[in-house]
């Protein structure tokens, strides 16, 4: 009876332990993920070059976008502009559709005439600057024939780079709800975008670097909608986090905020400081103003405490292993080294912490080699833990080439043959004296 009192306690004991302990690892990830403060449900942190994630919470959980959509639909019509599908001055008319929506004002719209003619640029303008909807979808459906079909390509782009979690239903970011009975076929009556924050991260990384004129509207803080006619309407920014706004914040430039009753409230930002961009992304924010206080103290802490810093300079050469073994060559080893300087976006004071990563194509090279030939990649390691990349972009910025110093020219025929024949006896020897020893 004693014994099983003794051992009733001690499982006891453990589990009070193990639960005690759950507990505090629980708090204190708890702690980490919101040593910001933010209090918007999702949000994210990432260094627009690198694509290296910063500070995340929550960051992939699926979510409603609202009007965050637009930054597909901008980079689709940026790719038709890019690809000379469609031309900036391009006039277009509109579908009875879009006509109805664009008149709906308790969505955010420029009214179009039924009759009216517009460019893709003043469309484009309408949507970034002022999330007009019945602008967007006139501009998917020159793009791709019809939103139904729009949406097919949003979709598929998502898969192309490299997005994880989105479903995307429509072009705007509307509730298909607010579609007047038209939402795109194969989509549900009630269907709403959705990504997480790191998809929306990811989609708006890829926007500014592969389309960087996006900033150009994107940071227009007011704009009038076809100015000097009787549709004059003016236009102001969304974005009340340009510089020239309200809640300005240095270096802000874009770019997209969203809204909806599901979504709440919305943000993708994108500042630049001394050479430094940051994406911010944030989800389901309870008002207005918080995603842009939550957005500022994400900003707040990657430029207070983070900073490029050249890691490994060009011409860096790794420890302990300057250089390759050749075969066949009329020198043994060739000496390599990095092709550039490796810099990224690290918090003050963590340089040392950083470690070269290296990794050779082959182990052995084989003449001819000829200087400045690709061998390998240098990248970098963490070491206390593993750096947190957006997917897809991993490491971007954050390696470089090996590379051969000098030439190594190929040994002629009767070195080769000697060296062959110098082999060929080692070999014979060696298994020999592997065999005597084996008696002994």
């Amino acid at each position: 009876m004693k014994e099983r009192k003794i051992s009733f306690l001690f499982y006891f004991c453990l589990v009070f332990s193990l639960v005690i302990s759950t507990t505090f690892t629980n708090s204190r990830v708890a702690a980490e993920s919101d040593i910001l403060g933010v209090e918007a449900e999702a949000a994210i942190l990432v260094d627009a070059k690198s694509g290296m994630i910063l500070y995340e919470k929550n960051s992939e959980i699926s979510l409603p976008t609202a009007s965050m959509t637009k930054m597909m639909t901008e980079y689709l019509v940026l790719e038709a502009l890019a690809e000379g599908k469609i031309t900036q001055e391009q006039e277009t008319g509109i579908s009875d559709f879009v006509y109805q929506i664009s008149h709906n004002r308790n969505l955010s719209n420029v009214p179009l005439r039924a009759d009216g003619k517009y460019t893709v640029k003043e469309l484009y303008e309408a949507m970034a600057i002022y999330s007009a909807n019945g602008a967007t979808i006139a501009l998917a459906e020159l793009v791709a024939g019809s939103e139904t079909n729009f949406v097919k390509m949003m979709n598929e782009k998502a898969e192309e780079l490299g997005l994880e979690t989105y479903k995307f239903v429509n072009s705007t970011g509307l509730n298909n709800g607010d579609l007047l009975g038209q939402h795109p076929q194969g989509t549900k009556p009630d269907d709403e975008n959705l990504m997480s924050a790191k998809s929306t991260a990811q989609l708006a990384f890829h926007l500014i670097n592969d389309y960087p004129e996006v900033l150009e509207t994107a940071s227009i803080p007011k704009k009038v909608f076809r100015e000097g006619t009787d549709d004059r309407i003016e236009m102001s920014n969304w974005n009340w986090m340009l510089p020239s706004l309200v809640y300005g914040y240095e270096g802000v430039d874009g770019l997209k905020t969203g809204t909806t009753d599901l979504a709440g409230f919305c943000f993708t930002g994108t500042a630049q400081r001394d050479g430094n961009r940051l994406i911010a992304v944030v989800m389901k924010s309870i008002g207005y103003e918080e995603r842009f206080d939550d957005t500022a103290k994400l900003f707040n802490y990657g430029f207070s405490n983070y900073e490029t810093q050249e890691l490994f300079p060009s011409g860096y050469q790794i420890e302990n292993q300057p250089s390759l073994p050749v075969s066949k060559g009329k020198e043994k080893t060739v000496e390599i080294e990095s092709k550039e300087a490796l810099s990224l976006f690290i918090k003050r004071g963590e340089k040392e912490e950083y470690l070269p990563k290296f990794k050779f194509d082959k182990e052995t090279l084989t003449a001819p080699v000829e200087k400045g030939q690709k061998v390998g990649t240098l990248s970098v390691s963490y070491k206390g833990e593993e750096l947190n990349f957006l997917p897809s972009e991993g490491n971007g910025g954050t390696s470089t080439d090996l590379i051969t110093t000098t030439n190594v020219e190929k040994s002629n025929w009767f070195v080769l043959m000697m060296q062959a024949i110098g082999g060929f006896f080692a070999d014979i020897w060696t298994s020999a004296a592997d065999g005597i020893k084996a008696l002994f």
